[in-house]
């Protein structure tokens, strides 16, 4: 059951308004410090004029192998605002996502990556769209413009938006990456969705309720390197599994179009070469053949592939295996860690 799912989205007055924000990452030892000097400035700012309570900063560590999780303990010195869950190994960035929002105990969540392409200054704009709107649960970020980005992965991006919006089932807003404000109610309802491979801006569009946008300009990474590089195993995988399988059945249906229009131009074939039998024409039968056979093994090859993937996607969801596993934990007081031992799969 989701508690007070009743209840309003927003709290009573933005005094009583606590914002958790969310950071996935791995080794970015080199933008930790920098990233949090300037969301602390952004959310004190909006604490001192009254927007906000308090806020916390929960940093989910998917598996680093560099100083990250040292920085981190040392910018949290004289602080109680720094977080960390640290993983059992990689499990991924929407994964991780899911964890910051189980652990959360903020009335609203914001998660983004921490590698500075997404600049906390845009915080103050959701906040303001939320606060401003009639009972919204869900404000995406839309980018106006990508610095730092080829021209390539742009284009490529654009086609992948475009293939999700035509297939799937969901209202994928154009440009609006893994950076949003979510709500308690909206957030309760999220983190029960327990797939194994969640497709993070899926999720947030499926579930519905008021939801708004604002736009901002993405800036280039601080500093490091991309862990995304647009044609990789890990960008492909996620868009086939999680993204396009999780919430279209259009693969399914072009395997199946597909095998129409094959049994039809076989069955043209067929006829087409029966006549010209009947008239005494002599027909190359090899080319004839051959073609047919090509024709149609790619077709079956085609289907199968595409159940191939759908049967694995139900291969992995019915395991019912947990998507994260916690090592270990800093920051957080012992009955937050002991109520999501209890209410959580996911446990330590």
């Amino acid at each position: 059951m989701v508690e007070n799912d009743a209840s309003p989205c927003q709290p009573d007055s933005a005094t009583e308004t606590k914002v958790s924000v969310i950071f996935s990452f791995k080794n970015e030892e080199d933008v930790l410090v920098e990233l949090i000097n300037r969301a602390r400035k952004v959310l004190i700012s909006e604490r001192n004029k009254g927007v906000i309570s308090n806020h916390e900063l929960i940093f989910i560590n998917d598996r680093s192998s560099d100083r990250s999780e040292e920085i981190l303990k040392e910018m949290a010195i004289d602080h109680d605002d720094i977080k960390i869950l640290n993983m059992s190994k990689t499990f991924g960035v929407s994964p991780c996502v899911m964890a910051g929002l189980k652990w959360a105990t903020g009335d609203l969540m914001i998660y983004m990556d921490a590698d500075l392409q997404d600049p906390p200054e845009v915080i103050p704009d959701m906040l303001m769209a939320w606060k401003q709107g009639k009972d919204i649960d869900v404000v995406h970020t839309v980018r106006t413009s990508r610095d730092g980005e080829s021209f390539i992965k742009r284009k490529i991006t654009k086609l992948g938006y475009w293939v999700l919006q035509s297939a799937t089932d969901i209202d994928l807003m154009v440009e609006s990456g893994d950076f949003k404000l979510l709500s308690r109610r909206a957030t309760n309802h999220i983190i029960q969705l327990n797939e194994f491979n969640p497709f993070m801006r899926g999720m947030v569009s499926w579930v519905g309720f008021n939801q708004t946008f604002v736009r901002y300009k993405r800036q280039e990474r601080f500093a490091g390197e991309t862990k995304f590089p647009i044609i990789s195993r890990k960008v492909i995988s996620n868009f086939f599994n999680s993204a396009l399988i999780s919430f279209s059945s259009t693969p399914l249906q072009l395997a199946s179009i597909t095998g129409i229009g094959g049994f039809i131009f076989s069955f043209g074939m067929m006829i087409f070469v029966l006549s010209e039998k009947l008239q005494g024409v002599t027909l190359p039968g090899w080319t004839a053949i051959m073609t047919a056979i090509l024709f149609l093994g790619s077709i079956q090859l085609l289907s199968i592939g595409i159940l191939g993937l759908y049967i694995h996607s139900i291969f992995i969801e019915v395991k019912k295996r947990p998507n994260f596993i916690i090592e270990s934990t800093y920051g957080f007081d012992e009955k937050r860690a002991e109520d999501v031992r209890k209410h959580s799969g996911n446990a330590l």
